[in-house]
């Protein structure tokens, strides 16, 4: 079976009008799954869940599936409730990026298992299979040698996603960083992070990029890159590769990861091209067992 591509769900605050334009770009390119809803913080209301389910259904006239992820951090009463809405939604899968929103889909429909559930060994996957996932999104940190040893010892068949390009979600906070960058409180952050579509860079000392700020997020600065090693992301087996977007060039990093899909580039060559598209440079430690922000440079 083919490799899928998916669009992981937006990790950034930005206007009504910008977030329903950029999916329906989305729906021309060659991504297969589509991940849609705020997963970051409750107060970013530009959309509410009756949009996301349009822009939902617009994707999947186009051929696209369609999954709703839920918030990763839940805060108050009101969080619960809506993920519980989008656990309920009745017509597209969830992805549980918590384990209330697994407990909230456990038994009642398949969903997917999201990167912030840590799920490091096959019991851990074992069990949430027992609960009804059929597809899980790897950790950030794990390596390619873990993954083959999970996958190794895994006996009921669970779809792999591995999260392929993108700045990575390192941290969730109840804090909001971008609203103390601008001395203003949580409850009465102004919004500020609309101000950055690609989020808030942090700098060191030394004037290199170190972290982004956005909002209740801690990301990475260098964008996790996984191009260069599609063809052992295949040989293991891998399912799907998720990529997150970003505000500008989305349309070429997929079609850099399709080419190579689809062999018509190499993995040296679409690496070349993409570089283009990004806004800073690679990292690939976590997969090679090294610091995050390394670089293992691909092979020709």
């Amino acid at each position: 079976m083919t490799t899928q591509l998916s669009l992981g769900p937006l990790q950034y605050y930005w206007p009504r009008d910008d977030v329903f334009a950029f999916y329906l770009s989305m729906a021309k390119t060659a991504v297969d799954i589509v991940y849609l809803g705020e997963t970051v913080c409750s107060r970013r209301r530009e959309l509410r869940l009756r949009d996301w389910l349009d822009i939902g259904h617009m994707l999947r006239d186009a051929g696209k599936q369609v999954v709703l992820s839920t918030q990763v951090l839940l805060e108050s009463t009101s969080d619960v409730g809506n993920m519980q809405k989008v656990a309920a939604n009745g017509e597209f899968t969830v992805e549980a990026n918590d384990m209330g929103a697994v407990d909230a889909l456990a038994g009642q429909q398949p969903f997917v298992a999201g990167p912030q559930l840590n799920l490091f060994n096959a019991d851990s996957l074992a069990w949430m299979r027992e609960l009804g996932a059929f597809r899980w999104v790897i950790p950030l940190e794990m390596n390619a040698d873990s993954l083959a040893a999970v996958l190794s010892q895994t006996k009921a068949p669970m779809q792999t996603e591995v999260f392929a390009y993108g700045r990575m979600p390192l941290a969730f906070s109840a804090r909001c960083f971008t609203a103390r960058h601008y001395n203003r409180p949580k409850d009465d952050c102004g919004f500020s992070c609309i101000e950055h579509p690609d989020g808030q860079l942090l700098t060191t000392r030394e004037s290199q990029n170190f972290l982004v700020l956005n909002g209740t997020q801690t990301q990475s600065a260098r964008i996790y890159n996984l191009l260069g090693d599609m063809p052992g992301l295949l040989t293991l087996g891998v399912n799907v590769l998720r990529l997150s977007p970003q505000s500008r060039n989305m349309e070429q990093v997929i079609d850099a990861f399709d080419a190579v899909r689809g062999k018509r580039l190499d993995a040296h060559a679409a690496s070349q091209l993409l570089e283009t598209a990004m806004h800073d440079s690679s990292c690939n430690g976590y997969w090679h067992a090294r610091p995050g922000m390394d670089m293992q440079t691909a092979t020709p």
